[in-house]
């Protein structure tokens, strides 16, 4: 997938360059605001104490994002979002398949960000940074589950995007994410733990406005 994603960049880069120039798009000192829905995808991996794996759902909500030009290419991007996952035990010693309970996910992201064209109908953009997770609103599935607490934690980012314009100040945007991001989760008081690696692909389109 890494490989598709990095294609398909450069594939919009060179359909970039042909496109014809037009009134500024994005300047120096532009802060971009976008509203996007993404589609969070977890590609989870996870080492418990009692054998098995843990599974989580995909989830999609809205997202808020804020792009800040240090100069005509060069853009910091600050995203933010909410999701909610449930998180199942997967041939474990509780069986083939136990939920174990659900979290609230917020992972503020800051990205650095290279926008190839910025000046143009269509402008390809890759960016990296780094996110920390906060995990709230733990609630566990019950029955034999009684607690569950998962530790808030750093996270890498790497993202490729691009932003079709629609006038001087409106645009459309596609944007791809990876963040690898793990925990440790403890459960009914650490009877029970993990070392749970939640990884997400995020895809998200919206609209953009340039102040």
């Amino acid at each position: 997938m890494t490989h598709t994603l990095l294609k398909s960049v450069s594939i919009a880069a060179l359909i970039a360059s042909a496109v014809p120039m037009t009134a500024a798009a994005k300047e120096a000192g532009d802060l971009l605001m976008r509203a996007r829905v993404i589609y969070v995808a977890p590609d989870e991996s996870a080492t418990t104490s009692i054998g098995g794996t843990v599974g989580l759902n995909n989830d999609i909500v809205p997202e808020l994002d804020f792009t800040y030009f240090l100069t005509d290419n060069i853009g910091v991007e600050l995203i933010l979002a909410t999701t909610k996952h449930s998180a199942t035990a997967i041939n474990t010693a509780l069986g083939a398949s136990v939920e174990l309970g659900n979290a609230m996910l917020l992972p503020p992201t800051l990205t650095l960000q290279y926008h190839f064209n910025p000046k143009g109908v269509l402008s390809p953009y890759v960016g990296a940074g780094i996110n920390y997770t906060f995990f709230y609103s733990e609630n566990a599935a019950g029955g034999a589950i009684t607690d569950i607490d998962l530790k808030d934690s750093f996270g890498l980012v790497l993202q490729a995007g691009v932003d079709f314009k629609v006038n001087d100040k409106w645009s459309f945007n596609v944007d791809l994410k990876k963040i690898w991001l793990n925990t440790d989760v403890s459960i009914n008081g650490g009877g029970v733990t993990a070392e749970l690696d939640i990884n997400p692909w995020i895809f998200g389109v919206g609209f953009g406005y340039t102040f």
